[in-house]
């Protein structure tokens, strides 16, 4: 049974007694709840099209739906809307990021970037992370709580009318590690494309993992051809304990094994994400290793030059060794790239946004 076919149980347990994310309810729930409401059939492709194309971010909005309709949906729904709490613009390249804030108080960050190809989105899936990866800001205050489809939609629907552009891609590689928040993501990709509303191709969508095997195997049978990117950044079990306390439980052989069955289930090509940092993981000795443990897999490599964040001593690899290191993959047959850094002036790490603000409220 898909995530859709199940009764949505609202938010998170945090937040059982407050009204249920009409936003986040899917098209044949959203006809049920309006049937019992007395409406219409045809009530439901209305108001599902202000949700999800129109983006309404207010019921009085809906101004083809009666007035009594929409007092009766605001008694019983509430609907997500974000309000950018700050925001930082690149004078490089126009790239923003967004502090956006939730309605229970908690700050998230999203961020948009232009493209050639299309304008792309980076969402958040979690405000924090319980995960504890050494190079990331994101998870330093651990865990608040998970995300709602409706404010991962949010996030996407927001930044677009804000922009007043289009959303192409998406990308799920803000604060938060998507698979541990499954249900609601798995909810969120479907809703986002969804033909009847934004109508995203499930195929412009990219997850970012720290690597759960379990779930990844769980999603190799949704029926959904995403980009899986497994966040590897080690060539070895041990140096990937060191960075990333996930590999305390999962060994790089279930995680591969997991990431095998997805390429085999969905034929997506694997995006293996390496963050480079100098002195720890960017030798030419590690490059080699790595190589050895892809391997002839149908994959990618993306490297990325690590961010520093201020609680932590890493520091970003050299340029030198950027090259060297990717040198040495392509050597092997082995696509790789490095990431472009879009919004160098403003980035910070992952997550720094949110920190600094949760840093200074009273």
């Amino acid at each position: 049974m898909d995530s859709l076919s199940q009764p949505f149980r609202g938010m998170n347990e945090e937040r059982e007694l407050h009204k249920a994310d009409l936003r986040s309810l899917s098209f044949e729930e959203l006809s049920e709840e309006l049937a019992l409401m007395g409406e219409k059939p045809f009530r439901a492709k209305q108001v599902f099209s202000w949700l999800h194309e129109k983006q309404a971010a207010d019921f009085s909005e809906m101004t083809d739906l009666s007035k009594a309709l929409r007092e009766k949906l605001a008694g019983r729904f509430a609907l997500t809307a974000l309000e950018p709490a700050d925001v930082l613009v690149s004078k490089l390249d126009g790239t923003r990021k967004y502090l956006f804030r939730l309605a229970d108080g908690n700050v998230i960050e999203s961020v948009w970037m232009e493209y050639r190809h299309g304008n792309s989105v980076c969402i958040s899936t979690q405000a924090g992370c319980r995960m504890g990866c050494r190079f990331c800001a994101s998870t330093l205050d651990g865990l608040a709580r998970n995300l709602s489809p409706g404010e991962m939609l949010e996030q996407v629907y927001r930044m677009g009318r804000l922009m007043g552009k289009r959303v192409s891609n998406v990308v799920l590689m803000g604060s938060g590690e998507p698979l541990d928040n499954y249900d609601n993501v798995v909810r969120f990709i479907r809703l986002v494309t969804d033909g009847r509303g934004l109508g995203l191709s499930a195929r412009s969508i990219t997850l970012s993992t720290c690597g759960l095997p379990e779930e990844i195997r769980c999603l190799a049978g949704e029926g959904l051809p995403v980009t899986l990117a497994l966040s590897l950044h080690a060539p070895n079990d041990e140096k990937r304990r060191e960075l990333m306390p996930v590999a305390r439980k999962y060994s790089l052989e279930e995680v591969l094994c997991a990431c095998d069955y997805y390429f085999e289930q969905t034929g997506r090509r694997i995006s293996f994400e390496y963050s480079l940092v100098g002195g720890v993981n960017d030798t030419r000795e590690e490059a080699e290793a790595l190589a050895a443990l892809l391997g002839r897999r149908n994959c990618h490599v993306n490297l990325i030059p690590v961010n520093p964040v201020r609680e932590r001593n890493y520091v970003r690899s050299g340029r030198q060794a950027i090259l060297d290191f990717k040198n040495v993959l392509e050597k092997y047959e082995i696509n790789a790239t490095i990431r472009r850094e879009m919004g160098r002036d403003i980035s910070g790490a992952c997550g720094q946004l949110r920190r600094g603000y949760l840093e200074t409220r009273p």
